[in-house]
């Protein structure tokens, strides 16, 4: 395969996060420095805020975090939670992972319902575990495997169980993404961040809280002060903030969350889900099938053809200046992962298409040219 055209081509993000993001908000970073004590600033954060419960679809109050989805989660888990309470974290992949080893560290008294990675979890199963618990920890979207579990069912189980219990989801990449219904499905506590999808540069992290457990925030809380939530909910909805934010970026934020919510949300899940079964239709006419049995629509997680590893996969689209994503260790050679989140539409996603068609070429796989891109477009007028 002739490679001599390559250094022509447009870098692309086709990653899972950061994703791309619109000139538009690129140019409120260039902005002289505005000041987040000025009246300017106060309202940006108030607009922002706003915005951010509009795209959730109900009425919770939103904190902005000046750092990432993991400093956000962290403060809703030491805002909410009593020390030494029992936590029941379900997970099923490296970032749900993640949440049982935070609470842990933090002095949690935790218990573990795992399932392999790339099966999905088991609201049963999780309900029981939930018996005498304080709070649950669990990913809705998650973004090592491509699996997107279902937090209706599992909270209800849950909530059935143990009625007071605090359940804390982690919707990095399904806010804004997947259908997401808090209120209706006893969901307390969302948590995201601005790199995936409201397409906004990494640094801010979000909670979103229900107005049933504002009540239960905790003052003062001994295990965090810049994370202490319950303090800076208060400022924020004053237009506030007890430290420096990342003023920038929730300038960005705000005219980032314009475009997502130009249309109606059950508009924006339907169009981002078929974006990704786009990118999933593609790679399975190519030999590469998701790995998920019910896929996320944030990111198409596959399987590699016969032969190949993820990482090989993922280093070819490199040369070609696109960045995806192999597995995340342990399966590091078992998969690659491809999004469309952020500033793209369904002609990325038959540009992907044929981007994975070229790199498959150059690595040897048989196949029959456009296969990928015509299995894209079908899925795209479904």
């Amino acid at each position: 395969m002739n490679d001599a055209y390559l250094p022509l081509n447009r870098p692309r993000l086709i990653a899972p996060g950061p994703v791309e993001v619109e000139p538009r908000v690129l140019l409120e970073l260039a902005q002289p420095q505005m000041h987040h004590r000025a009246p300017e600033g106060r309202a940006k954060l108030l607009e922002a805020r706003e915005k951010l419960a509009r795209l959730l679809g109900d009425p919770y109050e939103a904190v902005i975090v000046t750092g990432s989805g993991t400093a956000a989660f962290e403060g809703a888990l030491v805002s909410t939670v009593p020390e030494g309470a029992k936590v029941v974290n379900a997970s099923a992949g490296k970032f749900s992972e993640r949440w049982g080893e935070m609470a842990a560290r933090l002095g949690y008294d935790v218990v573990k319902v795992e399932r392999p990675w790339g099966e999905l979890l088991d609201a049963d199963e999780i309900a029981q575990a939930c018996r005498g618990a304080a709070a649950l920890t669990i990913t809705h979207s998650e973004t090592s495997t491509g699996a997107l579990h279902d937090l209706e069912a599992i909270a209800k189980a849950a909530r059935a169980v143990s009625p007071d219990l605090i359940i804390i989801a982690d919707c990095v990449t399904s806010y804004g993404v997947a259908e997401l219904r808090p209120a209706a499905w006893g969901i307390d506590v969302i948590v995201s961040g601005s790199q995936k999808g409201t397409a906004t540069p990494p640094g801010l992290g979000f909670v979103l809280f229900s107005p049933q457990v504002q009540a239960r925030l905790i003052a003062g809380t001994r295990r965090g002060f810049y994370l202490d939530l319950e303090r800076e909910l208060k400022g924020q909805m004053k237009g506030d903030t007890p430290q420096t934010p990342a003023i920038n970026l929730i300038y960005a934020l705000s005219t980032a969350l314009d475009r997502i919510l130009s249309v109606p949300l059950e508009v924006l899940w339907a169009e981002q889900k078929r974006k990704c079964d786009a990118l999933v239709a593609a790679g399975t006419a190519l030999g590469a099938p998701a790995w998920a049995a019910r896929t996320s629509p944030a990111v198409a997680v596959l399987r590699p053809p016969a032969g190949i590893g993820g990482k090989a996969v993922a280093a070819r689209l490199a040369e070609m200046g696109q960045r995806a994503l192999p597995g995340q260790a342990p399966h590091e050679d078992t998969v690659f992962r491809l999004s469309t989140m952020g500033y793209a539409d369904r002609y990325d996603a038959l540009s992907i298409a044929g981007i994975l068609e070229d790199a498959f070429g150059a690595l040897g796989v048989p196949f029959e040219r456009g296969v990928g891109v015509a299995a894209a477009w079908a899925a795209l007028k479904d």
